[in-house]
This record gives C-alpha cells, structure tokens and sequence, in this order.
C-alpha cells in the first residue's frame, strides 16, 4: 500500500433507503475523492425506523456487488445495527468519518425522530465518530449528485475541523438545479407534525387492512428554520444532540421543588 493510501481518511457510510439506493452510490462516488470509504448499510429499504435496533433475531452480513465489483456490507437490520455492527466487527478500527445518506426524502423539524438516516448518524455520534446526515428534499424523481458533490466538501471540512461533541451535522439539500441554490444556511430544527389518517382497505383474502397517510403541518415558518430554509433554496446544516432533556423544564421543576412528592 502506497504512503498515500494508507493516510486516506476512514470514511464510513450507511443510508435507510438501502444498500442499493441511488443516493448512497452518489455519495460514495464523491467520498472515495477524499477518503477509504466503507458502506455498511441495509438490505433494503428501512426508512422511518427511528433509532431502532434488532435485539432479539440474528443480524445477517452479505457482501453486496455492483456493476460485478465490491460495493461494501448489506445488513439485515436497521441503519443503527449497521454502524454499531460496522464499528465492532466489520471494521479494522474506528473511522474518522461516519457520513449517512443521501436519502431520498426530507429530514426536516419532526422527520429528525423517524428518520434512520439521522438515526445512522446519531449512533455514529454516541460511539464517538464526527457524523453528518445528508438528505435531498423531494421525494420524486431526484438527482442525488449536487447533494453528494456538497456533503463531500463538508466531509473534508469536517474531517480537517471536527465536531464538538455528541453533536452531529444534518444536512438537508433543496431539490433544485445548483443554480438555483441561494446558499448555505446554519439552522435550527422547525416545529412541524404530521396530520395523519388511516386508509381502511382489503386485501386479495378479503381481509381488512390500514395504509398511514398523511400531510405535514408547519407551525413555526420562521427564515432560520431548516424547514423554510430549504423551502427557500437554501442549504440547511442544523447541529443537533442526542441529549433531549428540556433544561428550562428541568430547572423549573427543581424550582417546584418537584423533589418533594416523595
């Protein structure tokens, strides 16, 4: 192995949308610019798992091919298995970078507790790699490279700067021509929920069966929000943690001396 190679950065990658998704072999054509890059992603589609992980069923590893050459690790399990089984077996040693992505679909404001891609990035985090999460905002007919050809220049930003601790970066693209794209916005998570309904439908056995549908609501429209910014052509990076204790509920609580119902 040349000296170059082997100062390569250990770039890690996983997704939700699966292994085969045009989104994570856009992000791996990018990443492979400026690191050793390892995918250890699912099966299959797992998109909406939240941070799920499989404890009671074994967890299967294919080596997955694509175009007849090594493409990296298809796992039976969730974005969160892949990391966590990526770090402890798969790997010869923790990588430098752990990017999720790029999903097909938004991870806006409440998408952020379902999403599995942020989820990837969120394990990526609590077992201390700097982690990014990329995702396009449409889900339609998507062009993947614009998004991808951005998270490789945030790789190397991050990369050569780090990232404070037990915070990771989600990145969320607009769908749009690289013309169109007014810019970079630092952001913080809006304030959306899903007004949701069941369909009531039968099955070829006649037999009832429900299909979740739903329409997003936006309650805070406010420009520094990821939501409106990438509603507005912008480029979204919100920091965000793990930790969701509500401080100010907290110390007010203690204030009340809540301590006492005992």
């Amino acid at each position: 192995m040349s000296a170059r190679k082997a100062k390569l950065p250990s770039i890690l990658v996983s997704n939700d949308d699966g292994i085969d998704a045009p989104g994570i072999e856009a992000l791996v054509r990018e990443l492979v610019k400026i690191g050793s890059v390892t995918v250890v992603a699912p099966d299959k589609q797992r998109s909406a798992v939240g941070h799920a992980i499989t404890m009671n069923y074994p967890l299967r590893v294919t080596k997955f091919q694509k175009d007849r050459k090594f493409f990296g690790y298809a796992v039976e399990g969730t974005p969160a298995d892949c990391v966590k089984l990526a770090i402890a077996t798969l790997l010869p040693r923790k990588p430098d970078l752990l990017v999720s992505g790029v999903n097909h679909g938004s991870n806006t404001a409440i998408n952020v507790i379902y999403s599995g891609t942020v989820s990837a990035a969120t394990e990526g985090t609590i077992l201390g790699i700097p982690s990014i999460a990329v995702s396009l905002t449409t889900h339609g007919t998507a062009d993947f490279r614009e998004a991808a050809k951005f998270a490789r220049k945030l790789a190397a930003y991050v990369l050569k700067k780090g990232l404070p601790n037990a915070t990771l970066l989600n990145v969320n693209v607009p769908a749009a021509k690289a013309t169109d794209i007014r810019g970079v916005k630092l952001t913080r998570q809006g304030i959306t929920r899903w007004v949701e309904s069941f369909d009531v439908r039968m099955d070829p056995n006649n037999k009832e069966y429900y299909w979740l549908k739903g329409k997003l609501e936006i309650l805070d429209h406010a420009p520094d929000t990821d939501e409106i910014a990438v509603r507005n052509n912008y480029i979204s990076i919100t920091p965000i943690q793990f930790d969701l204790t509500d401080y100010k509920a907290l110390e007010a609580m203690r204030r009340a001396k809540f301590g006492e119902l005992l």
